[in-house]
């Protein structure tokens, strides 16, 4: 696995247009931000596990070091022709790495529901089925359950100069809790964790950080902070229910 840094910055709505204007000259459109548009985009939609403690939710308020969370991730708006991704996402120190494999998305309701047994996918390659095992190794020894379906529009960029590194704007993060992943698709029960904001992630291998990355963030005077998608996604709908 290889280890990345990613940095996050929670950005007012009206710093958009001006922020991509300051990162253009730099990079180029994600080859699959395919949506048409004046900016490249996709849908992101991730279904998170938590064990019946909250352990994710824990590990992550009380700063762990290492931990990891355990999602299903499918993109853009309709489950035709559609593939899921298992991903176990990993932070070790200060990087982050994942696990990853995917199924057509039918194939993924199978497997989840007790439908089609793991022995069974025969066409994956030896990493992946590695990667899928694991995935469902995590997923019954803490007996974890979706808690959370975080969904927003991601606007990427890769860099001209070294294609590692990543520059993403997600943008209208909307979650709802307890979903089912038949659900994935839906657009209804959504909470806003951050709203009139989005998230700005710079991602790459090697450190330090590019240098105009690092002029573009002390040019807004942007400020790294641990985001998370999930964590403020379940809190958000708790301060609204307890209200």
């Amino acid at each position: 696995m290889k280890l990345r840094y990613e940095r996050k910055y929670l950005v007012h709505n009206s710093l958009l247009p001006e922020l991509r204007q300051a990162v253009l000259p730099f990079v180029v459109p994600d080859s699959y931000a395919v949506r048409p548009g004046s900016h490249p985009e996709y849908t992101v939609r991730s279904v998170y596990y938590d064990s019946f403690l909250r352990e994710s939710i824990h590990e992550k308020i009380e700063g762990f070091r290492d931990r990891k969370k355990l999602r299903i991730r499918t993109y853009n708006e309709s489950p035709e022709n559609n593939v899921a991704f298992f991903e176990i996402k990993r932070k070790i120190s200060n990087r982050i790495c994942k696990n990853r494999t995917h199924t057509p998305f039918p194939q993924m309701l199978q497997l989840m529901n007790g439908q089609l047994p793991l022995h069974q996918l025969s066409d994956k390659e030896e990493k992946q089925e590695g990667d899928l095992n694991r995935f469902f190794y995590n997923l019954h020894r803490y007996n974890m359950k979706p808690m959370n379906l975080v969904v927003y529009d991601r606007e990427p960029y890769q860099g001209k100069m070294d294609q590692g590194v990543r520059i993403t704007f997600d943008k209208n993060i909307r979650t709802q809790l307890f979903p089912q992943l038949t659900g994935m698709f839906s657009n209804a029960r959504f909470e806003l964790p951050w709203p009139d904001h989005f998230i700005l992630e710079i991602k790459y291998f090697e450190s330090p950080m590019p240098s105009w990355a690092k002029a573009i963030v002390h040019h807004f005077s942007l400020r790294n902070e641990a985001l998370s998608k999930y964590v403020e996604g379940v809190l958000c709908h708790s301060l609204t229910y307890n209200q």
